[in-house]
């Protein structure tokens, strides 16, 4: 019974995860236009994500506890190709790619970076 309320309960997170920002991204797509959305906040809440992502995976945690932040990661990344998309440079997002992509490798070179990104100040 227990295992079977879990396992409900870990696929309804991911499911939630999901369908967050879809609204959003419908939204976006729909009005033709990126009014509204912040890139700062953007980044910040991508840099987040992606920061506990690559501490989970560094100490091995089972995948079923961060399962839904590649969902999320996914869906923040289109939200910012349709930044610059409809800025009407998507070229401006590669810098912004790189460093992403770039960071996932570099937060793991020393176990000291992954626990200082992760370190409340």
């Amino acid at each position: 019974m227990e295992a079977a309320l879990l396992g409900l309960c870990n696929w309804s997170t991911l499911g939630v995860c999901a369908a967050l920002k879809l609204p959003q991204i419908s939204a976006v797509l729909a009005a033709r236009s990126a009014r509204g959305l912040s890139l700062p906040s953007l980044l910040l809440e991508l840099a987040g994500f992606l920061v506990f992502l690559r501490y989970q995976c560094y100490y091995g945690y089972p995948p079923l506890t961060y399962l839904e932040y590649p969902i999320l990661i996914a869906q923040d990344v289109i939200l910012l190709l349709c930044i610059f998309h409809f800025n009407g440079n998507v070229k401006q997002a590669t810098p912004y790619i790189a460093v992403l992509v770039s960071s996932w490798f570099v937060l793991a070179l020393q176990k000291w970076i992954i626990d200082l990104a992760m370190q409340e100040s």
